[in-house]
């Protein structure tokens, strides 16, 4: 899950070296933070936040398959 959001992440950022992504265990979720370039971070999180909900999507939906629950948090 992990690697996933990073790639996704990569792909939208014009200085893919600075995506990072770290997992934090709490109770019963899984909290991905995505950190990204200070200029890169409107271009993760989109229009009236299109793009991060996309990613939240994504990731959640692929975290059912594992039946996982999980969030994605995006750090400025």
């Amino acid at each position: 899950m992990k690697e996933l959001v990073s790639v996704i992440a990569k792909r939208l950022v014009d200085h893919p070296e600075e995506v990072r992504v770290t997992e934090k265990q709490k109770e019963h979720l899984i909290v991905y933070e995505l950190s990204v370039h200070p200029s890169d971070v409107g271009k993760v999180i989109g229009k009236q936040g299109r793009i991060a909900k996309a990613i939240r999507t994504v990731v959640t939906s692929a975290a059912v398959k594992e039946q996982k629950r999980v969030a994605v948090d995006i750090l400025s």
